[in-house]
């Protein structure tokens, strides 16, 4: 496991370890013993808010400085006080930090890994709570507080300096985005913003983990963004950028040898184009093709003329054009391929037109193709906002009207707008010719998205691109085809390989026409990982995300079939990937082993076969489509709907399901596989957390874990009933221990619920004027109530 330090600030208390109270994030709620006379029990208070949680980092040449500024919100009638905690990244070497509260400055205490660990392990022994378990080689830096009053806000900010290393050729900052995954309540906004500059120019930019805005300032400076709202982020954020005037080729390798069962190992694949004054882009065709039917009167019409005016203005000298539009007939610019010279000429006369007519896609597809040039990389972009109304009108058709005309030079990529269009239709298309789909819903702006496209593809080096890896075995190597390379962008590719050793990986593409190929000797693919919290054990998921996508555009073009359904349901649960066309892992109350899982795919063939015949138009059409594109073509990993994170957790690339108070392991088949059974607490159990790091941040689940590593099946048994709840699972904001009062039963049932205060299996703790469990994200506030006067 990498080094981590961990920075506490905290109030200064003494007390007993009678009186700590676990918080599921990375620090303890230490709380002052009370003082209330009398004491009356309060009604249950809820934990802080967070109003806002942004992070401004700039990159200078490897020197990151990283700035966090978050509101917290207390809307108890009570001051809280607290524990302030941060987690310092992964291998970091920090050469200074300031801390400001309301902009105060605070000063801290650095305590070493070693005390961290001594005391995390007495007050998890002590508390019978392992959450504390993976934080167990932090070291830790500790400073006072101040109380935050009754419905005000404490704002907090901290900066900090470090120098990045580099991994694989990349350049790597780790921001430790991921403890908000023990946040109770998911995170009302999160920014992330980084500003890299450097000397030599910037190649590849890429996430691994959450998906990213890249803006390329200059050749110097890029700008990369991540927000979202109502989120809770179950990992830390990674961002790998590489630096250099030659082409980026970058190869990161991830191989779980605990997963007996599929060991093979996981690629991916950075690749960027050079920055040479050599470098230039291949001249090329563009055709587009626009729908001018009755349905695309007004706003739509002009924002469709607008993007299509912009792409004319932006042709490279060398590129070649024509426009056809299409309603009732069929009408283009000019009888062939035209000039950049001509376009004034061209958008004088896209100016003139009017949308009015019926819908012949037929026609105007097969007439678009007829100008084909098969020794120059040609972009037809098709834009349409219906279905075909007059000639040929059967998609399938279509379709293979297109597939007999179509030259392989040819990319086709389709813009649906509104929900009134045929998604089979556009994604057969597109995926038989290179392109990609892109569904425009009302409400979003036509000609800013057809505009930012373009500026993607205007610019081609390499065309028709093939990898070959050697004597090396790789297999499932997502996306597929692999789309042209252009400056200013980036391909990202995943795969699957065998065996691991050193190996040449030859990229070939087209230039202007040439084949030419692109040797890099040497490339390490690993023959096992460090362990499962590697900066890149997201990879198996994006993997799996990326093919589990590709699997269910299959289906939905080309009808169910039992092979891919059954590795759709396979792949799913191993890797934790919840859609909502993938919702096993939350409906099902244990989704493990052959027979199960064989019972699930059954169920779901089925029902792809009762929805073959469903619209393949319409809203819900429309969303289906974009949901599967955005799994076959995504950046980073798919995070889990809020409501499936009490469910399904990810740690490295091993998934756990909650199931009975037991956090399983997705690899764990119970028919085949025997457990070796570790008491909870015991000298074994710490023993092997420290020993194996990756099996520590498993055990810190819960008290009751089942977890496979390699040809051995841990399972974490508590012989006591548990005090904690579910790392997931909200815990009660108050404790009741009014001994007079009964204990509540789960609703609907005559069992006592250990998750209410005051039953049966909930901690019983003296009185509190106030308790609040705050678990923050990435810098964790644990509070205190305020102390009172008792009898």
């Amino acid at each position: 496991m990498k080094k981590k330090i961990l920075l506490v600030i905290s109030a200064v208390v003494s007390v007993t370890a009678l009186f700590y109270i676990p918080a599921k994030a990375d620090g303890i709620i230490i709380p002052e013993p009370p003082i209330c006379e009398p004491c009356p029990i309060p009604s249950p208070m809820s934990q802080l808010e967070i109003r806002y949680h942004h992070v401004t980092v700039t990159i200078d040449d490897q020197i990151a400085t990283t700035h966090v500024d978050q509101v917290f919100y207390n809307p108890n009638d009570w001051d809280v006080e607290g524990v302030y905690v941060f987690p310092i990244p992964v291998d970091a070497t920090i050469s200074d930090f300031i801390l400001w509260m309301d902009g105060k400055p605070v000063q801290g205490e650095v305590l070493d890994a070693d005390q961290a660990r001594q005391t995390y392990e007495e007050i998890i022994s002590t508390l019978r709570d392992p959450a504390l378990l993976e934080y167990a080689d932090m070291g830790a830096l500790k400073a006072s507080v101040f109380p935050i009053p009754p419905l005000n806000e404490r704002r907090i900010e901290l900066e900090y300096t470090q120098a990045l290393t580099a991994e694989n050729g990349l350049v790597r900052y780790i921001y430790p985005l991921g403890t908000e995954k023990f946040s109770i309540e998911p995170l009302e906004n999160v920014s992330i913003t980084v500003n890299v500059t450097a000397r030599q120019p910037i190649r590849a930019v890429y996430s691994p983990s959450h998906p990213i805005s890249i803006s390329r300032e200059s050749d110097y400076q890029i700008l990369a963004g991540y927000e979202q709202q109502n989120v809770l982020p179950d990992q830390d954020f990674a961002l790998f950028y590489s630096i250099g005037e030659s082409e980026a080729f970058h190869l990161m390798t991830f191989r779980d040898r605990s997963d007996l069962k599929d060991p093979d190992g996981f690629f991916l694949l950075l690749l960027a184009p050079a920055i040479k004054e050599s470098v230039r882009a291949i001249p090329k065709d563009v055709l587009i093709v626009l729908d001018r039917s009755g349905s695309m009167e007004g706003e739509k019409f002009e924002q469709a003329q607008q993007a299509v005016r912009y792409i004319l203005n932006k042709l490279n000298p060398e590129d070649r054009f024509n426009l056809v539009t299409f309603s009732t007939g069929v009408e283009m610019y000019a009888n062939n391929l035209q000039p950049v010279s001509e376009e004034d000429d061209a958008i004088h006369w896209l100016n003139r037109l009017r949308a009015e007519g019926s819908t012949d896609i037929n026609r105007a597809l097969l007439e678009a193709i007829y100008l084909v040039d098969t020794e120059r990389p040609t972009y037809l972009i098709f834009l349409t906002d219906g279905l075909p109304t007059v000639g040929e009108v059967e998609s399938e058709k279509i379709i293979a009207n297109l597939n007999e005309s179509s030259p392989g030079n040819l990319s086709l990529f389709a813009f649906g707008v509104g929900y009134d269009v045929d998604t089979y239709l556009l994604d057969s298309l597109t995926q038989a010719h290179h392109g990609i789909s892109t569904y425009v819903v009302p409400g979003e702006p036509l000609d800013e998205i057809l505009s930012a496209f373009y500026n993607k593809i205007s610019a081609p080096v390499l065309t028709d691109l093939q990898l070959n890896f050697d004597d090396l075995v790789t297999s499932d190597i997502y996306p597929y085809p692999l789309p042209d390379l252009f400056i200013g962008s980036q391909i990202a590719v995943v795969g699957r390989y065998r065996q691991g050793g050193t190996f040449d990986v030859i990229l070939s593409g087209l230039v202007n026409g040439s084949r030419q190929n692109f040797v890099y000797p040497d490339q390490e693919f690993e023959e096992r990982s460090p362990d499962l919290e590697d900066s890149i054990s997201s990879l198996p998921s994006l993997w799996a995300t990326r093919k589990i996508g590709y699997m269910l555009q299959q289906v939905r073009l080309n009808g169910p079939d039992r092979e891919i359904i059954d590795e759709i349901v396979r792949l799913s649960i191993r890797y934790g990937i919840v859609t909502p066309y993938t919702s096993y892992l939350v409906t099902e109350p244990l989704p493990l082993g052959a027979e199960e899982q064989e019972r699930i795919a059954s169920e779901e063939f089925n029902k792809f076969n009762d929805q073959a015949t469903l619209p393949t138009f319409g809203r819900k059409a429309v969303e289906e489509a974009e949901g599967q594109s955005s799994l076959a073509n995504a950046d980073a990993v798919v995070s889990a709907p809020v409501e499936a994170l009490g469910k399904v957790r990810t740690i490295g690339s091993h998934t756990f399901i909650l199931s009975d108070r037991v956090w399983i392991d997705t690899m764990y088949d119970p028919d085949q596989m025997e457990v070796i059974e570790i008491n909870f607490l015991s000298n074994e159990y710490f023993s092997i957390a420290k020993d194996q790091p990756e099996l520590a941040a498993a055990f810190a689940l819960g008290s009751q874990v089942i977890v496979v590593s390699g040809n051995q099946t841990y399972q974490v048994v508590d012989g006591e009933s548990p005090i904690e709840q579910p790392a997931q699972t909200p815990l009660p904001t108050m404790i009741n221990v009014d001994q007079s009062t009964p204990p509540m039963n789960t609703p609907g049932t005559d069992q006592p619920d250990p998750t209410l205060p005051n039953s049966p299996g909930s901690a019983a703790l003296p009185c509190w004027g106030g308790l609040l469990i705050a678990l923050l994200p990435m810098m964790t506030l644990l509070l205190v109530g305020k102390k009172t006067k008792v009898s």
